[in-house]
């Protein structure tokens, strides 16, 4: 008899903490958010949530307001929709809220890295020497440099001068940028003697192209490797393209390149002081690589197409560039030297810059998570207070919640090339209800998980912007072309991407 009663309390209570776990017994307590869980146990609004994020969240804000919390796949996820709560949350010390729970998984499951204690701050610490300041002027010029030699290059191996060159768009600015990006970061080949130089040349162009062939396989799998969702197939050929680039950026391989960025070869000697084996250091480049090239070719391809669409931006911004150019001595012509852009000059576009702002506020679409690690209170703008709960996730979906809100930018869907700029050249302000927001976009995230190499990804993309527009004349192959639709299974991974290319065609200016 003993026995029974034994086993029935066992099932019974694996029934109850199974029922737990499921999400069954959580209620809302006086002082919380509204609390959705959906109908489905543990799973919730998962399916909801992985179809299209944006209008999931633009559904529960109808129906609950601007904080609310939801089920998705057994984690409570509290989402914050009130600009005005921002700085409280990226603002909290990591003891109350920590991004870097969310972030270790995530990394863990798309590059095979395990973070250890000490990987945040060596990439925080390393990314504002050698990415931010007298830093980052030594990598403006290095990524300046390889422009050139990409783009510089395609133009003294054509016979033909002002004919129309046929491309599509997206490809073709996501493979430049990357390739430039890249080859300033990680190196380039060694040669010995200006002899070798030109064969070196090719190899980097040759290497580089490669390279972003198979990372295009990769990114195009990011998402629904990153939701654990990736069919048997899939899955195999992502696990074949990690090994793939944790040979081709292994440390031993990056060493021996020339130009090497100290930003790599930095924090591979701060893991390595740090006990961090070899192999796991090959899969922290492969991180790199990603984290710094990932969204700005994404970026370049919406900027140049919404500036294509709008004339008055296009013939704005390049007007800015040529009269940079001037002010500097420096002028695209036959028999001149080739122009080079510097950070200084890079500082003199505020049309360029707004126009650039617009872009990532129409299409760059992160969500910054923290984990809740103890009880919080949360004020919100209307004077309510709630109380996060200690095991949840908090939430910010700044392109819903800020970027495309019209009390904040009139016509959100509209591009406005000079939204963020004054005619005197200052930035604007920007209001809700009469009360300036500090945060009325967020494409880099903010607090202590911004984005640490922001200012490189900026120089990178207006790098790129100078030389086009200085050489070359662009339009679209069909002049009535419509925006495509962004691709929705990206949401919250930084810059989206379109469901499909677009023609254009380029030709030299002079």
């Amino acid at each position: 008899m003993a026995l029974w009663v034994i086993l029935l309390c066992t099932l019974i209570a694996s029934l109850l903490g199974g029922l737990y776990l499921l999400g069954v017994f959580r209620r809302r307590r006086p002082d919380e958010p509204p609390l959705d869980k959906g109908i489905i146990p543990w799973l919730g609004y998962a399916l909801d949530f992985r179809k299209d994020s944006s209008e999931f969240l633009k559904r529960m804000q109808r129906k609950h307001g601007d904080i609310f919390t939801v089920l998705l796949g057994g984690y409570y996820f509290t989402f914050v929709m009130d600009p005005f709560c921002f700085g409280a949350i990226v603002k909290e010390s990591r003891s109350k809220l920590d991004f870097t729970t969310f972030a270790s998984e995530l990394v863990l499951q798309v590059f095979g890295y395990k973070p250890t204690e000490a990987t945040f701050n060596i990439v925080h610490a390393s990314s504002t020497k050698h990415l931010m300041g007298d830093g980052l002027t030594v990598m403006t010029q290095a990524t300046m440099e390889n422009f050139q030699k990409l783009m510089l290059f395609s133009l003294s191996s054509r016979e033909e001068k002002r004919v129309w060159q046929e491309d599509n768009l997206f490809h073709y600015c996501y493979n430049i940028v990357f390739r430039a990006g890249y080859l300033a970061l990680f190196g380039t080949e060694p040669h010995r003697g200006a002899a070798n130089k030109e064969k070196a040349n090719e190899q980097d162009l040759i290497r580089s192209n490669q390279l972003f062939y198979e990372f295009r396989k990769y990114d195009r799998l990011f998402p629904r490797l990153a939701y654990a969702v990736l069919p048997p197939k899939d899955k195999r050929e992502a696990e074949r393209l990690k090994r793939l680039f944790w040979s081709m950026l292994s440390v031993k391989k990056s060493w021996q390149k020339d130009n090497i960025s100290g930003w790599i070869s930095e924090q591979d000697q701060c893991l390595a002081e740090h006990g961090v084996p070899e192999y796991m250091r090959d899969r922290f480049m492969f991180m790199l690589l990603w984290a710094s090239q990932g969204n700005t070719g994404p970026t370049a391809f919406w900027l140049f197409l919404y500036l294509m669409k709008h004339p008055e931006a296009m013939k704005a911004v390049k007007s800015e560039i040529d009269k940079v150019l001037r002010e500097n001595g420096q002028e695209v012509k036959p028999g001149n030297p080739p122009i080079n852009i510097t950070r200084d000059m890079l500082n003199q576009t505020p049309l360029l810059d707004s126009a650039l702002e617009e872009t990532l506020r129409l299409v760059a679409a992160p969500i910054l998570i923290r984990a809740v690690l103890q009880d919080i209170s949360l004020k919100t703008s209307s004077g309510t207070e709630y109380t996060l709960r200690k095991g949840d996730r908090v939430a910010l979906f700044p392109h819903v919640s800020v970027q495309m809100n019209p009390e904040i930018h009139s016509e959100p869907h509209k591009f406005k090339y000079d939204r963020f700029v004054n005619p005197d050249g200052t930035k604007k302000d920007f209001y809700k209800n009469g009360k300036r927001l500090k945060y009325f976009t967020m494409p880099w995230g903010a607090g202590v998980s911004i984005c640490p190499g922001r200012f490189f990804a900026v120089a990178e993309i207006k790098l790129f912007v100078f030389m086009m527009l200085s050489h070359y004349d662009l339009e679209l192959v069909n002049k009535e072309e419509e925006i495509p639709a962004i691709d929705i299974s990206r949401w919250g991974f930084g810059t989206m991407q379109p469901v499909r290319d677009v023609r254009f065609r380029y030709r030299l200016r002079f």
